[in-house]
């Protein structure tokens, strides 16, 4: 498919298509052999309005019967839901970190078709390990908040004298994803001015030339500054609000609180700062690691933290904060014992948000890393962009051909001067290589690569499809940053 034609379906609701294979909707699912006994949940695509700086703005939602956004769910348990849809286009929800069937995996025509509007699909598979996940439009329509937690607790989770706080990320812009895109292409509508890609080669990006080599200092005579941020949004929002009227989460004095953080945003890196608190980092990605002490830990988008805090025993308020990467915004949420005292906190920090790179990806440890066992194929990808005409690819993508019950290994390149937080359908990685340097890294599903960096990742095929492995970019993937691992047979 041609990159023009790919853009005109993504317009309407379809995400990088690929492939003319289009399973009814019927039979696009697993179903059970025999009818079960308890009804699906319910899972409803809607409308909703939030307030973002004294305006009212029409968003998407993702929500139960009972209005409560998102979905829990036990370990081991059935993936059982019945989505359906209120809104007047079409649409298809990705489950994020869980590892569904190809054919439930929420892709448009890859290979179910988009969910029309007042349709309902019945998805029925198994859930697997807990973990924080989420759930989100794999269309345009991910920029305008259509995205929700998904989170799977076992029995350790519920067994634990622990608070759940859940925080989800957004970068919201009044402006919609179709008019985002066009400024970033140079093709705004008269009197919208199109987006100074140069301006984005500021300070930060200077100062932070390699993020992933753990270089610092000026760029390099003869190459380009990397680009931090292409678009700057109107609001960042933690749990859809913006720090000037943040939401307030009530915790007990001498309590502990387990942050699970959902980056969701569509272009916006993060640093999560805990403040005075000190904290672990537990999880990522809904994979449990080796406890990592710290206050900063970096979120990409479509990643997820779990951070662990022991508040103290004289209580007080504790913003839990955002920090925009290499800019001065922020978002985040305040946990505030009883009768404590909230402040109000500036929108802009005193300094600018830390550049992502890779020190913590290369501090990590998983608690269960993949079994040890030969590989049976390599590949190498090459991330490549052109920022001035706003195209993205991957180059060496065609030849992702594996066979089912391989052990495989990805090396991929990042050749621009952009981040990219890749993320692989159906499958969960373990990152074993560095910048050139082996690791025994975090096991995940989303991994950032910093201008010019490297990683390998690892995984065994054990779930047959044509899998997306794409930049979480929206607006990267939207022009090209998207790949395919193709199991031998399929399509």
């Amino acid at each position: 498919m041609k990159r023009r034609e790919f853009l005109n379906d993504l317009m309407v609701g379809a995400a990088l298509l690929g492939t003319s294979t289009i399973l009814t909707p019927m039979r696009a699912f697993a179903q059970p052999a025999t009818p079960k006994a308890s009804a699906p949940r319910a899972l409803s695509v809607g409308y909703r309005t939030i307030d973002v700086k004294g305006r009212s703005a029409r968003v998407f939602g993702l929500v139960q019967m009972d209005g409560r956004p998102g979905l829990a769910l036990d370990a081991g348990s059935e993936f059982d839901v019945a989505l359906s849809s209120a809104i007047d286009e079409p649409t298809l929800i990705h489950w994020h970190g869980l590892t569904p069937p190809w054919a439930a995996d929420g892709v448009p025509a890859n290979p179910a078709a988009l969910l029309r509007p007042s349709e309902t699909r019945r998805y029925t598979f198994p859930v697997g390990a807990g973990g924080t996940h989420w759930m989100h439009a794999h269309t345009l329509q991910e920029q305008n908040l259509l995205a929700a937690p998904l989170i799977v607790r076992t029995a350790d989770d519920l067994k634990r004298d622990e608070q759940d706080v859940i925080v989800l990320l957004h970068d919201f812009s009044f402006l919609s994803a179709e008019e985002l895109l066009a400024k970033l292409k140079g093709n705004a509508a008269p009197g919208v001015m199109p987006m100074d890609h140069g301006s984005m080669n500021g300070m930060a990006g200077m100062q932070h030339m390699m993020p992933g080599n753990g270089m610092t200092g000026m760029a390099m005579p003869g190459m380009a500054a990397m680009d931090i941020n292409d678009i700057d949004y109107d609001a960042y929002l933690a749990n859809d609000r913006a720090l000037d009227d943040p939401e307030i989460v009530r915790v007990d004095k001498g309590g502990r609180v387990r942050l699970r953080i959902i980056n969701g945003a569509t272009a916006t890196a993060f640093t999560i700062d805990t403040g005075r608190l000190s904290a672990e980092l537990v999880a990522v990605d809904g994979q449990n690691v080796e406890a990592v002490a710290g206050t900063t830990f970096p979120v990409a988008m479509g990643q997820r933290l779990d951070i662990r805090l022991n508040l103290p025993k004289e209580g007080g308020a504790f913003p839990v904060l955002a920090l925009r990467e290499g800019a001065f915004q922020r978002t985040g949420i305040v946990l505030a014992t009883a009768a404590a005292d909230v402040r109000r906190i500036p929108v802009a920090g005193e300094a600018e948000g830390p550049v992502l790179g890779l020190d913590l990806e290369q501090r990590l440890r998983p608690v269960r890393p993949l079994a040890a066992r030969p590989v049976d194929q390599r590949f190498e990808l090459s991330l490549t962009g052109d920022m001035a005409a706003y195209t993205w690819g991957v180059d060496g993508a065609d030849g992702l051909i594996v066979k089912r019950g391989q052990r495989i290994e990805v090396t991929i390149r990042n050749m621009s001067m952009m981040a990219h937080p890749m993320h692989l359908h159906g499958h969960h990685f373990q990152v074993v290589g560095i910048n050139g340097a082996p690791v025994v890294g975090a096991v995940r599903d989303t991994v950032m690569l910093p201008p010019m960096a490297s990683v390998v990742l690892a995984f065994d095929a054990d779930n047959p499809g044509r899998w997306p492995l794409h930049c979480h970019h929206l607006y990267h993937m939207a022009t090209g940053m998207m790949a395919y691992v193709t199991y031998h047979g399929i399509g």
